[in-house]
């Protein structure tokens, strides 16, 4: 008989709507699995039990004064959904892994927690996150290091790797998390999941830490494709403020609809060579994407090997935005001894970008980003870029990180993610699909990147590879 947490959220989520599952047994079942495992896992900063159980029963009230009077919920309403400790929930600790922020308690919520909210989901906590999101890797002086469920001795990624490995290890049915420079796809990729960095403008930042390079966004971790899309639907919308906004879907229509839909006969480019000059990419790596391009062959889309020049300038640019996004991030004077070695030498750099040079690379990231447009735009164009995620295997817990030489270590960091922050630089939408597993039982991603504003494509082809190679029923042992 199959355990609650072996449902996908759309089956919770149904058996909720139906009164056959309770939001409050749900609930239960989720924070006994954390109380249970997550010691071992570090996938939680903060646990929020009373609270959850507070959301679980309203959300059970809810749901049978919905059944009496033939309402509609909303397609996720008391469904546990956890948040990254890098946004803002009112009332709850939010430290963003920092030791300088160990007791900061927000009194607003991000607008992403404002609409999950509103979509009736229960948090069961705060995420593990690395200090302000910096690395690729969740290790902080707050909590025990993130894993992979695939292997314990090794990091779930980063930054959301708290997220990625509750869902990956049942401690949740699906995550928020974010992603400025692979941070969703990353720990997708190691932990075996799929995930959505989605068009730049497409979530809202707001309303007090905006984003103003477009880096960053939030984006949904699931171990289905329309479990992470009906996340989108509930996270996405522009508020009012918001420095971008996505083209929206036509009216009436989801991201979970284009689960379900053919995505037709597509051109499909297979870039397997890193974008970052001296990079090599791991045996394993190549050969899950073009094992991939040959199933995506084998489903009648046209896939051509494409080269992209290695190109210093870009990794100039995104080193020097990142470095005074790291800069910007508020910390009191009295923590700034307390900040990790990275976090120390990011902002100090970042304190050194000029305004001129600042300028200087977002025109590179726009510049990027029409070359790029160009090329995907029909006819003649590409409609979605196939390569690796990452440029090797799930790496030890601490072997990235080198407090000892903090710009040795993101040299490394960007060695092991080459071609992620890509996406970032120019707002396309990509996902990391959970297709391949190596000889190790090691999970070894592919992403998915299409045009700017449409998710949809991806959603469509990302769905159509998880029915010809299903992967949601491939659990770690700990599962």
């Amino acid at each position: 008989m199959a355990d609650l947490h072996d449902l996908t959220a759309l089956e919770q989520a149904q058996g909720i709507r139906s009164g056959e599952l309770s939001p409050v047994e749900l609930t239960e079942h989720y924070l006994a699995r954390i109380e249970r495992l997550d010691d071992t896992l570090g996938a939680f900063l903060t646990r929020t039990p009373d609270l959850a159980r507070k959301q679980a029963t309203d959300a059970e009230s809810e749901a049978t004064a919905a059944r009496r009077e033939g309402r509609e919920l909303p397609p996720l309403h008391g469904v546990p959904v956890p948040v990254k400790d890098l946004s803002q929930v009112a009332g709850v600790r939010c430290t963003m892994g920092s030791r300088a922020l160990a007791d900061h308690v927000p009194t607003v919520d991000d607008h992403v927690v404002g609409k999950l909210r509103t979509g009736g989901t229960i948090l069961l906590g705060k995420t593990n996150t690395p200090e302000f999101g910096l690395p690729c890797y969740t290790e902080n002086e707050l909590a025990p290091p993130a894993r992979t469920p695939w292997d314990l001795a090794r990091s779930a990624g980063g930054s959301s790797g708290g997220a990625a490995a509750a869902v990956a290890a049942g401690l949740a049915p699906l995550a928020h998390a974010t992603d400025g420079g692979g941070s969703i796809r990353i720990p997708a990729s190691v932990c075996g999941l799929f995930g959505i960095k989605p068009s730049r403008g497409r979530i809202s930042g707001g309303p007090l830490l905006h984003d103003i390079s477009g880096l960053a966004t939030a984006g949904p971790l699931a171990r289905t494709v329309a479990d992470a899309a009906t996340l989108l639907d509930v996270l996405a919308g522009a508020m009012p403020g918001d420095p971008f906004a996505a083209p929206a879907l036509p009216p009436g229509e989801t991201f979970a609809e284009q689960a379900r839909r053919d995505p037709g006969r597509l051109r499909i480019a297979c870039l397997t060579k890193a974008p970052v000059p001296g990079t090599e990419v791991h045996a394993d790596c190549r050969t899950a994407t073009t094992d991939t391009a040959a199933l995506l062959t084998g489903l009648g889309h046209e896939v051509e090997e494409l080269s992209l020049p290695a190109d210093d300038g870009i990794l100039l640019a995104f080193t020097r935005v990142w470095s005074v996004l790291a800069a910007s991030r508020p910390v009191p004077p009295e923590g700034e001894k307390l900040l990790m070695p990275l976090t120390r030498y990011l902002r100090d750099r970042g304190a050194e970008v000029s305004g001129t040079d600042f300028a200087r690379s977002m025109y590179a990231f726009r510049m990027l980003s029409q070359s790029l447009a160009d090329g995907l735009m029909p006819p003649g164009g590409y409609d979605v870029i196939l390569s690796p995620t990452l440029a090797a295997p799930p790496a030890e817990v601490g072997a990235l990180r080198n407090d000892a030489d903090p710009q040795a270590e993101f040299a490394a960091i960007g060695a092991f993610s080459p071609f992620t922050a890509l996406y970032n630089a120019t707002g396309q939408p990509a996902v990391n699909v959970p297709v391949q597993w190596n000889a190790e039982g090691l999970p070894i991603g592919v992403m998915l990147a299409g045009r700017y504003g449409d998710e949809a494509t991806l959603i469509a082809l990302s769905a159509q590879l998880e029915q010809a190679r299903p992967w949601a029923g491939r659990t770690p042992s700990m599962w």
